[in-house]
């Protein structure tokens, strides 16, 4: 009867340190001060370890969380573990459009650089609801809200030379986006991993398109995968699956590793349109890599949230022109 119960145990002891052992983890104790930070969904999981991290480092840090009371939580945490008091909160819900552009007035206001701009905040909710914006859910949370985000700071982030930094994922390798019913799928579809793989792969591909469009600028953009991790984008399973995830999975704060080290690392301040892994540049799935994809969902994006739609001429216009 021992038995039974002790293989397991070791089986499982030996997983974790296996896990641990190969886990990239970025520990020069590089400083960022005077540096500009935003973290999306910093009031918990990998965005909340992220910006502790770098708040230890010195940087200002902004974190762009969507409920107040869990984001001035997160903030009054950070500064008692690291003694930085230029930690802020501010809200921004992903979910609107509106939302992001009233961050983006209130952040070019105050804030005349950014020296990294990290896309954190994500969702696996996978209900397909609409939002206020008549996209769903997901799609807009995890690419649609990030793409606005970013293309409406990108004027403070040249200023700085900046670092953007999209937190994708390994289930982008099972994305299969159709850009023709990209949005209707995400409304109707009830393959739920589909849903989320697809919006994972948005990422990658946004990473690769936008690091073209910056060439030149200064401006790096990279994306990564945590690993797999026990945050809380997992609230919504059923207990006895957030119970196996937490035995299973990495902690946030090994989670954060990734996002930190390309946040910070010397080395990497020319490398752009990359995917990592664990601290490791690796290739992303043959999809991930397709510059004619990326391309078209872009222009999507464009369409759908900066209201921009290509010409004759190949340029682009505003619709309410």
């Amino acid at each position: 009867m021992y038995l039974y119960l002790i293989t397991p145990a070791v089986a499982y002891i030996l997983f974790k340190s296996y896990q641990k052992w190969t886990c990239g983890m970025y520990t020069d104790p590089i400083k960022m001060s005077n540096k500009v930070v935003i973290v999306t969904g910093a009031n918990t999981g990998i965005g909340f370890e992220t910006a502790k991290d770098l708040a230890k480092r010195d940087a200002r840090v902004i974190l762009a969380c969507r409920d107040t009371d869990k984001g001035n939580a997160a903030r009054n945490r950070i500064v008692n573990a690291t003694g930085n008091n230029n930690v802020v909160y501010k809200r921004l819900d992903l979910a609107s459009l509106q939302s992001v552009r009233d961050f983006s007035d209130d952040i070019l206001s105050t804030e005349r650089l950014i020296h990294v701009l990290i896309n954190n905040a994500g969702t696996g909710k996978l209900d397909n609801r609409l939002t206020e914006d008549n996209l769903p859910v997901e799609a807009q949370v995890n690419h649609f809200g990030p793409f606005l985000l970013t293309n409406l700071l990108l004027p403070a982030i040249k200023a700085a030379r900046g670092r953007i930094i999209n937190v994708s994922s390994v289930m982008h390798y099972f994305g299969r986006i159709d850009i023709e019913n990209f949005i209707k799928q995400a409304k109707t579809s009830f393959q739920h991993r589909l849903v989320y793989s697809n919006t994972k792969l948005a990422n990658i591909l946004f990473t690769r398109k936008l690091s073209k469009e910056l060439q030149g600028s200064g401006v790096t953009v990279n994306c990564l995968h945590p690993g797999a991790v026990s945050t809380d984008i997992f609230r919504h399973q059923f207990f006895i699956v957030r119970l196996l995830i937490r035995f299973i999975m990495k902690t946030p704060y090994e989670g954060a590793q990734t996002s930190i080290y390309l946040a910070v690392a010397p080395v990497l301040e020319n490398v752009t349109g990359k995917y990592f892994v664990d601290c490791q540049e690796v290739k992303p799935s043959k999809t991930a890599m397709d510059d004619g994809l990326a391309e078209k969902l872009w222009d999507l994006s464009e369409r759908k949230v900066l209201n921009k739609k290509k010409c004759f001429s190949g340029k682009l216009k505003s619709d309410e022109e």
